[in-house]
C-alpha cells in the first residue's frame, strides 16, 4: 500500500472516530447539579413568621406575564434542565430534548420513563405568586421568578398530579406522599421569603400546623 492511501485511510478512520463520538455525545447519559435543598424547618417557622399576611388579589393576572422556559445554556431551556437535573440516566438528543431516562415524582412517588410523563412543577404556582405580590414585579423579575434554579422552586414530578395541584396553597393542597410535606412546606416558605411574597390567613395557619410537625 502506498504511502498516500495509508494517510488516506488513517484520515478517514479518524473523521469516522470524531462522528461516532459527538453522536454518543448526544446520547450519553447527562448529569447535573442536584435539587436545591431547602431550609431547615427551624429556619422555615423563622422565615414565616416574618412573612405579612394580606388577602390575595388575582385581578390582572395572566401566565404570559411570567416568561419561563427561557435558554439556561446552550440549545437547553428551563423545563430541558430540570428534566436533566431530576432524573437519572437522562440522555438528550442535539436541541437537549430528553429522548431517554427515568423520572421520581417526590409527590406521589411514582417513576416515570417518558419525559412527556413528567411536568415541571412551580412549588409556589405562578398564580399564587401574582396573588401575594408579584402583580407589582418587573417582568424581568417575574421572569427570573419562574425559572428560578437556585431556590427549591422547581422540580419534576407526574403531570397528572401537578395538573391537580393547579395553583392551589398549602391551605388546600398537599403532595399524597405524607412523607414529603415537610420538604414541600419548606420549601414553600423559602421561596415566598426570598421573593418578599405574603401569605393569606388561611395558608399561614396551614403552613405553621405542618413545620410543627418537621
Amino acid at each position: 500500500m502506498s504511502k498516500f492511501y495509508a494517510r488516506r485511510r488513517l484520515s478517514i478512520a479518524a473523521a469516522l472516530t470524531g462522528l461516532i463520538a459527538s453522536v454518543g455525545l448526544f446520547n450519553s447519559p447527562t448529569a447535573s447539579a442536584a435539587l436545591p435543598t431547602p431550609v431547615s424547618a427551624d429556619t422555615a417557622r423563622s422565615y414565616l413568621a416574618t412573612l405579612p399576611v394580606r388577602t390575595e388579589n388575582r385581578t390582572g393576572y395572566s401566565r404570559d406575564l411570567f416568561p419561563h422556559w427561557i435558554t439556561v445554556s446552550g440549545t437547553c431551556n428551563t423545563r430541558e434542565t430540570v428534566l436533566k437535573r431530576d432524573g437519572s440516566n437522562v440522555r438528550t438528543d442535539s436541541s437537549c430534548a430528553a429522548t431517554s431516562g427515568s423520572w421520581y415524582s417526590p409527590y406521589d412517588g411514582a417513576t416515570w420513563s417518558a419525559a412527556s410523563d413528567v411536568d415541571i412543577d412551580h412549588l409556589v404556582p405562578l398564580a399564587e405568586a401574582w396573588d401575594s405580590g408579584a402583580g407589582s414585579w418587573t417582568t424581568s423579575r417575574r421572569q427570573a421568578f419562574a425559572n428560578d434554579l437556585t431556590r427549591p422552586q422547581l422540580l419534576a414530578v407526574t403531570d397528572n398530579v401537578n395538573q391537580s395541584k393547579g395553583d392551589q396553597d398549602p391551605a388546600t393542597w398537599m403532595p399524597s406522599r405524607t412523607a414529603y410535606h415537610c420538604t414541600y412546606v419548606r420549601a414553600w416558605v423559602q421561596v415566598k421569603y426570598y421573593y418578599g411574597l405574603s401569605v393569606d390567613s388561611a395558608e399561614k395557619t396551614a403552613l405553621q400546623g405542618y413545620l410543627a410537625a418537621c
